[in-house]
């Protein structure tokens, strides 16, 4: 627990034996859960982590793959069911720090916060850590979210080192979330929609000489998800009323 908080956190993985017992074995001390979500993996990730050894670890597995929104949103129910007042999303890939865990949750454990993302651009570092294709479209991502979205506040709409609140959970319809590549945007735009409480906070940027994974229909992806948020929020606005004029 932590300040009297139940935390829980969600790692979706697929094909990450090489680094999921990392993950694992550094979740800190004030994690009362974890949920792995294996998601279709061909290797032994679930294994791995198992090999791991940690107590509060549960493992969810898809026989095949079903998209890292849909994981996610499997890990979140399991963590709800667990009694989990915040829960937090890192992916098991070891690109996210845990060190940076208690800063991501702490302004939803303190109730300034419905629903927290890591701030990659923030961090000194990301300018030489972060590869170049990856900077500019998470760049050019954040700011197309930022306006379809109407957050203006938004600075790294990708990075999925996320906490949400378990009251925010409750007010989302998580059967409608984007499965699949572009979750982060979708689930931006749904929480923007029920007006709920979104902040971020710095967290390092964690690469280890890989290539971006970005690939020219993940553009194509993120643009129509991030259309349909600008269309959504538009519709949600009340209809203004035309006054009678006065006589």
């Amino acid at each position: 627990m932590l300040s009297g908080a139940r935390i829980a956190v969600v790692i979706p993985a697929l094909d990450e034996a090489a680094w999921i017992a990392q993950v694992v074995e550094g979740m800190p001390g004030f994690v009362d859960h974890v949920v792995l979500v294996d998601d279709g993996s061909r290797d032994d990730t679930a294994a791995r982590a198992r090999h791991a050894g940690d107590a509060r670890l549960q493992v969810l597995r898809n026989d095949t793959p079903r998209g890292v929104g849909a994981a996610i949103v499997a890990g979140y129910r399991a963590a709800l069911a667990r009694g989990a007042g915040v829960i937090a999303v890192m992916a098991g890939d070891g690109q996210m720090d845990p060190a940076d865990l208690e800063r991501v949750v702490r302004p939803v454990v303190d109730g300034r916060a419905d629903y927290v993302k890591g701030d990659r651009f923030a961090h000194p570092d990301v300018a030489h850590t972060m590869p170049f294709a990856r900077h500019a479209a998470g760049r050019a991502f954040a700011w197309l979210t930022r306006v379809a979205a109407g957050l203006p506040q938004l600075s790294d709409s990708q990075c999925g080192y996320t906490a949400i609140g378990a009251a925010a959970l409750e007010r989302l319809d998580l059967d409608a979330l984007w499965p699949s590549y572009g979750y982060p945007n979708d689930l931006l735009g749904a929480l923007a929609r029920e007006g709920l409480r979104i902040d971020e906070v710095t967290v390092r940027p964690v690469y280890r000489g890989e290539a971006s994974g970005i690939r020219p229909w993940h553009v194509l992806t993120i643009g129509w998800l991030i259309g349909r948020i600008a269309v959504r929020r538009a519709a949600s606005r009340p209809s203004l009323q035309r006054q009678p004029a006065e006589e």
